[in-house]
């Protein structure tokens, strides 16, 4: 079903937030250097590292466990790690076939620069 919904909406560009953006763009690269293209969650935190007012820890967790789960969900990430009875609990996470292509069309696109006003 998600293939013939995929197929449908081929055209249609999803919209996806920056962390979302830059955890494509880490698998894209670690891909291209190690070979397996997974890696670990906490190779994602590096995306708060830029950010002068950083979330508490527990809300960063929160926050890249989310947007893991929604790239799960929309078929460009696959997680790995262990299951509960109510919950999974991501450690790795690799590209699908279509999140590389969604991560090298990010590559075309310009990025946002940030922007800093001198006064």
């Amino acid at each position: 079903m998600s293939a013939l919904l995929n197929c449908l909406f081929k055209g249609i560009n999803m919209r996806l937030s920056t962390l979302q953006k830059f955890i494509l763009l880490e698998c894209l690269n670690s891909t291209a250097s190690v070979g397996d293209g997974k890696i670990s969650r906490g190779r994602l935190n590096k995306f708060y590292d830029k950010i002068d007012k950083k979330p508490k820890v527990e809300m960063m967790t929160k926050i890249v466990t989310q947007s893991i789960e929604r790239l799960i969900s929309k078929d460009f990430l696959t997680g790995f790690g262990e299951r509960t009875k109510y919950k999974w609990f991501i450690k790795e996470i690799k590209l699908t076939r279509q999140g590389k292509r969604e991560a090298k069309n990010l590559m075309g696109q310009q990025m946002k620069l940030p922007f800093r006003h001198k006064k």
